[in-house]
């Protein structure tokens, strides 16, 4: 039963930064500055629900790995630490700073560069936490 809280919130992660990411990329390609503040102001916002979502992802997988070995396992915690430093040094640093710039209307080159180091790291995070969650289905259905 531990592994329902764990995949609850995997999957909210995951889905979270999906959200942000199109919602980004798509914004970029269509939007005026003010609808590109106002995307850069709503994933600000959804901070408040991914961050707890991956610390529960986080805590839960470690008490659910607990005792246990393996291929799959080894790959997945070997991902954790690039899945959280990421999101700790470049996506939160990056969302703030890209917020505060689009709320002064700042959408120089800088913006620009911050912004595809953010889709870049997106990317990444999505890459990983996707392989974690295909592998948490195998363990899963492995018993």
């Amino acid at each position: 039963m531990k592994s329902i809280p764990h995949a609850i919130a995997g999957s909210i992660a995951f889905i979270t930064i999906l959200v942000f990411f199109s919602a980004t990329v798509i914004v970029e390609v269509g939007g005026d500055p003010a609808a590109i503040a106002r995307v850069k102001a709503a994933i600000v916002q959804g901070l408040w629900l991914l961050i707890p979502a991956l610390m529960i992802t986080g805590a839960s997988g470690f008490a659910l790995a607990r005792g246990r070995s393996g291929r799959l396992l080894a790959a997945k915690q070997r991902r954790m630490p690039f899945i959280a430093g990421n999101g700790l040094l470049i996506l939160l640093p990056t969302a703030l700073l890209l917020d505060h710039w689009a709320a002064a209307g700042r959408f120089d080159g800088m913006f620009y560069t911050v912004q595809a180091v953010e889709l870049l790291a997106g990317a990444i995070n999505l890459t990983l936490i996707g392989l974690n969650i295909r592998d948490g289905v195998r363990l899963r259905s492995r018993g």
